[in-house]
């Protein structure tokens, strides 16, 4: 079974003739089955740290690895067939195809994986159903309002049973309901499959949902334990 591990990883960005430490000496580690919240303002780093994790960057130091291969040691042809195979990313932008079905949306990674048009749109129908879209299968985005779009996406990472799930911002367009079944979901996933996840969030309702929650602040991990964000809502705990 597998695991993600981060172990003193270092992402350095230039802003305004300055070094911004992005994610600042993080080492962590998320297990097989277990759901993990890394929660913190916007800027905290969080993104950058998933996008680590997905290989879409490399570290400035330090280690990413996940089944215990080092994402950073991999070549590009590697790096891709580890994102295509491996991992399910739930984007906040959605990504979605203006002119493509919420059906053919979700579907997209299928083909590519060597299924067949009509095997890919039998495997996705009951993930649409999953996440309460399975009477707008046929709509296209612009038919679909903000949070059904992104429950498409998140059709889309799980549909291909990845062995790692990212999701940055998933309930960040979801009401408060749904924002406890999509989370109940990507929890249920990790648990049923037994594969890590981790989702960066600044939503603290999402929190009581999830294995475990880290807090990143200023690029720094604060040993995965919940401290008060000032500029965040306080009304759930975890």
């Amino acid at each position: 079974m597998s695991a993600l591990r981060l172990r003193e990883v270092v992402k350095h960005y230039p802003s305004g003739g300055e070094t911004v430490r992005a994610v600042d000496s993080v080492s962590l580690q998320i297990g097989p089955g277990e759901l993990v919240a890394l929660y913190g303002p916007s800027g905290s780093g969080k993104t950058t740290l998933l996008l680590l994790a997905a290989g879409l960057m490399d570290p400035d130091a330090g280690e990413v690895s996940f089944d215990g291969r080092d994402l950073g040691g991999m070549s590009a042809r590697e790096s891709a067939a580890y994102r295509l195979n491996d991992v399910g990313f739930v984007f906040q932008s959605f990504h979605l195809m203006p002119g493509a079905s919420a059906l053919d949306n979700a579907l997209i990674k299928l083909p590519v994986c060597g299924y067949t048009l009509r095997e890919a749109r039998v495997k996705t129908e009951p993930w649409l159903t999953r996440v309460g879209l399975g009477e707008r299968l046929d709509h296209r985005p612009h038919q679909l309002s903000m949070g059904e779009r992104q429950r498409v996406a998140i059709a889309r990472a799980l549909v291909g049973e990845p062995r790692l799930l990212l999701a940055d911002e998933p309930t960040g367009n979801l009401d408060s309901a749904r924002t406890r079944e999509t989370i109940a979901l990507l929890r249920d996933v990790c648990h049923e499959r037994e594969i890590p996840g981790l989702l960066v969030t600044h939503d603290s309702e999402a929190m009581s949902y999830v294995d475990r929650t880290l807090t990143l602040r200023d690029g720094r991990l604060l040993d995965g334990v919940y401290e008060e964000l000032p500029e965040l809502s306080t009304s759930a705990r975890p």
